[in-house]
């Protein structure tokens, strides 16, 4: 039985996603200070085989010809990143103008190919001065996201129709200060709470800053996914709800109802009650990040480290996370279930009720490996993940979810964190010896989706 097309109607945005870190590379190059990836990456043993993002897919000095596939694949709307320390070296002062010349060739670029630029302010690559002075745990940080805000704003809100703040707050929380598997490298465990509480008040500083300098249409890139427990026993149960609140509404909470989950912000630093004013600082729309739902339970004192990336996981932690059995994966070990997808829509829908803004699916995707035969990439395998993805899209939708459009991740192959190079996630392949960029299957697939929504 042939399935129904995927039809979202002409008034959808289609897009692709990216961040610096992961593409850009030239990281010495025109001014650019260093990041806590650069400092990350050079530290022995961080990274698969050594990997490194200082070139990347060099997309500093190819970026025309990322956007000409862009034209080609005929999206909307590219979501991108700026680099801190290449806008900001130290994270604070003035901006280094060859830094925000670079942003403009990109944005002038996208603007004259048709496709709306949609960039996020941060995504992970902390100016290492400021962590220096106590990055993430420090307050001050926050003043100095706003400062970076203005001048963004300041700059290139004349042709930015579509402005995010930072990208998976909880990631950085999580795997770079409670667990240390990124950058910085931190082991906290709940010392790093005040991390997520200063990337949320840093949130809504920028918020601010960006409407004060004239831009408009501002959310967030926030990753969610349902939490289910490892049994139905009391234990699992109540660890798989701990980690609900700590993973996903912690992060969401303080934004859309201007308060923390169960009791979390006793833990928080400074004024709470104040910061949340800000924190709340109402924004246009939500952008949610989807790959696959999570399997919790009570601690054993044995974690399944493939539910972790490979991340270890500090001990004393009241929950662990379990694999997923009976279920197909992604070449990363990530469980495909689509229908989470829909779940965690639903679950937005009714825990906000009004005050959930419009959603755009900010990043959705999976790591599919395989490479050129003759020239070819038939990745059928990331296709079937689409078209299973978008159709639980397309159901949530249908049951009322005001979802406005989904950007991909990612349009190229790229630097993929801790993993390096391993795990391939792009509608393009690149080759990294070479750079050479092969559109895959799934590019011509997608390209071809998009241009039957047309009318």
């Amino acid at each position: 039985m042939t399935a129904e097309p995927l039809a979202f109607g002409p008034d959808f945005l289609w897009g692709v996603s990216t961040s610096a870190y992961q593409i850009e590379g030239a990281v010495t190059e025109d001014g650019r200070g260093p990041s806590t990836w650069d400092t990350f990456c050079a530290e022995p043993g961080r990274i698969a085989n050594g990997d490194t993002g200082e070139v990347a897919c060099d997309h500093y000095h190819r970026y025309a010809e990322d956007v000409g596939l862009m034209k080609e694949l005929g999206v909307d709307v590219y979501r991108f990143s700026f680099s801190w320390p290449r806008v900001q070296p130290t994270g604070k002062g003035l901006a280094n103008g060859a830094g925000l010349d670079f942003y403009d060739r990109l944005i002038d670029s996208l603007l004259a190919a048709g496709i709306k630029p949609a960039p996020t302010l941060f995504h992970w690559d902390t100016p290492q001065e400021l962590e220096d002075a106590g990055g993430w745990l420090n307050r001050d940080i926050t003043y100095r996201f706003a400062d970076y805000a203005k001048i963004l704003a300041e700059r290139f809100s004349d042709r930015v129709p579509m402005w995010m703040t930072i990208n998976e707050p909880m990631v950085l929380t999580l795997i770079g200060y409670a667990v240390g598997g990124h950058a910085p490298g931190k082991q906290l465990g709940f010392e790093a709470l005040p991390v997520a509480h200063h990337q949320l008040l840093a949130h809504g500083r920028a918020v601010q800053a960006l409407r004060a300098g004239g831009a408009s249409n501002i959310g967030i890139a926030s990753n969610h996914s349902p939490t289910y427990p490892a049994s139905d026993s009391a234990e699992d149960v109540e660890a798989a709800g701990l980690y609900d609140n700590l993973i996903n509404w912690m992060f969401v909470d303080p934004i859309l109802l201007g308060e923390y989950p169960n009791g979390i912000g006793d833990g928080m630093p400074g004024p709470v009650a104040e910061d949340l004013k800000i924190i709340s600082t109402p924004i246009d729309w939500f952008g949610l990040n989807h790959y696959a739902p999570a399997r919790v339970g009570a601690p054993t004192g044995n974690p399944d480290i493939a539910a972790t990336d490979g991340i270890p996981i500090p001990e004393g932690l009241p929950f662990e996370p379990r694999a997923f059995e009976g279920v197909e994966k992604t070449d990363f070990g990530w469980p495909i279930v689509p229908d989470a997808f829909g779940e965690i829509l639903r679950t937005f829908q009714t825990r906000y009720g009004d005050k959930l803004p419009p959603i755009y699916i900010t990043e959705n995707g999976c790591a599919i490996n395989d490479g050129p035969v003759d020239g070819v990439v038939n990745d059928q395998r990331r296709i079937d993940y689409l078209d299973a993805y978008l159709r639980s899209l397309k159901s949530a939708i249908g049951d009322g979810v005001d979802v406005r459009g989904y950007f991909q991740w990612s349009l190229l192959d790229n630097f993929e964190w801790s993993v390096g190079y391993t795990q391939r996630f792009g509608l393009i392949h690149v080759d990294y010896e070479t750079l050479e960029r092969t559109p895959k299957a799934s590019y011509h697939w997608y390209r071809d989706l998009i241009a039957k929504q047309r009318p």
